[in-house]
């Protein structure tokens, strides 16, 4: 239970359901690649057997899932490829997916979170083609796109067609921001050496894997755009209907709160709100110093509301309000997150320490956090130490635009 010191909150909570409720009221004003295709008639899938990596989220504008779209356009739909939380978006972080077959097509769903997180040449036989259309959330350690260029890698292999239906960031395809990853540390939550915070869609990361030589096979790529999507949309402007993409990304602003403290939720002891409504919009660690590191917060992140609250057994913590629309650096709030917890109780770091995968650093990008973080190194100095190689990867990142 989560005890609010101030009534800023309550109007967070109006905030966020007023964007929801703008999002179902709108008309879509953007065309998923999905709607692009059928628009079409289907025609790169014409005559051919088709895999299709997807799940609760591949819909199209109107609302009909991807899968049942092909199926009633004629197309020949020989194998479903489901990524994390399984092909209905309800298993938990983490968890092993399973075979299954599909209740709305009948057919066959092969797990790419289980046994193998690669499409197996025995699952890909007899397919001319393989398409991924997932909604991905714009942040590096999220892994539907770990599931795109593993996808990738095994068409490449079987040499098979991979396309791209392409979808929006919802952080928005403006901003860059965040640490880079070493080569040492490419893992599933973070398959891709990209800025964090890297503002692509799913259809430009894969056009610039598939030419930076990132994957270990090329494939023959295609990528079928939106239409009327920009770099700087949030998602209601989209007209878009929102679809909770995994358990605790349940509304279109979630993923800006999953980048603002997915890194530091990584440390132990801690409460984030997982398995509630508030996932990932509060931080509360052992110790804290809420209200000062509240007020740390709100003067390093203009527009960044945070209070001091009182977590999961009066942990202190803080809640934090975010406007997608205003033009916040959110990933270095995870900096001052993980430098306030470590300074209140270093004791917090003893389970990424303990942890034989090495996720904290994995989804850092490196080992070097552990050792900012017990230096005393300022969570500005940290921030700022990020900037170059956020601007590289904008600079190189250029060419790869769609939109």
């Amino acid at each position: 239970m989560i005890t609010p010191c101030f009534g800023w909150m309550l109007a967070a909570v109006v905030f966020l359901c007023g964007l929801g409720a703008t999002a179902s009221s709108l008309s879509a004003q953007v065309l998923p690649g999905v709607d692009v295709l059928r628009e079409r008639g289907w025609d790169a899938l014409r005559g051919k057997r088709v895999g299709l990596i997807c799940n609760q989220t591949s819909l199209t504008a109107s609302g009909e899932p991807t899968r049942v779209a092909m199926r009633r356009g004629g197309v020949n739909l020989a194998a479903l490829f489901a990524p994390e939380h399984g092909i209905d978006g309800t298993i938990g972080a983490g968890r092993s997916v399973g075979n299954v077959r599909d209740p709305l097509t009948g057919v066959a769903v092969f797990s790419l979170y289980g046994a193998t997180r690669k499409p197996t040449p025995a699952m890909l036989r007899g397919l001319d083609v393989l398409v991924f259309d997932l909604q991905d959330i714009g942040s590096r350690s999220y892994t539907y796109i770990s599931t795109m260029v593993k996808g990738m890698e095994a068409a490449g292999e079987a040499n098979i067609e991979f396309i791209v239906l392409d979808r929006p960031n919802p952080l928005g395809g403006e901003t860059v921001e965040g640490p880079a990853i070493e080569r040492e540390w490419i893992s599933f939550v973070g398959q891709l050496p990209v800025a964090y915070r890297h503002g692509m869609t799913a259809g430009e990361l894969a056009r610039m894997a598939n030419d930076r030589g990132w994957l270990s096979s090329r494939c023959r790529l295609s990528v079928v755009p939106m239409r009327g999507w920009s770099r700087g949309m949030t998602w209601p402007q989209t007209g878009l209907r929102w679809v909770r993409t995994s358990p605790n990304i349940p509304r279109d602003i979630s993923p800006f709160y999953y980048a603002a403290v997915g890194i530091a939720g990584n440390l132990g002891g801690l409460d984030l709100g997982i398995n509630t409504p508030a996932a990932f919009q509060r931080f509360c660690s052992p110790r804290l110093d809420a209200a000062g590191l509240a007020a740390q917060l709100r003067a390093a992140f203009p527009g960044l509301r945070a209070g001091p609250i009182s977590g999961d057994g009066g942990k202190p913590g803080v809640a934090l309000g975010i406007d997608p629309r205003a033009d916040t650096q959110i990933i270095g709030v995870n900096a001052y997150l993980m430098a306030a917890a470590v300074r209140a109780d270093p004791r917090v770091l003893d389970k990424p320490r303990r942890d034989r995968d090495g996720l904290l650093w994995k989804v850092y990008g490196s080992r070097s956090i552990e050792r900012s973080l017990t230096s005393g190194e300022s969570p500005a100095a940290l921030v700022s130490r990020w900037e170059g190689a956020a601007a590289r990867f904008r600079s190189e990142r250029s060419s790869f635009l769609m939109y």
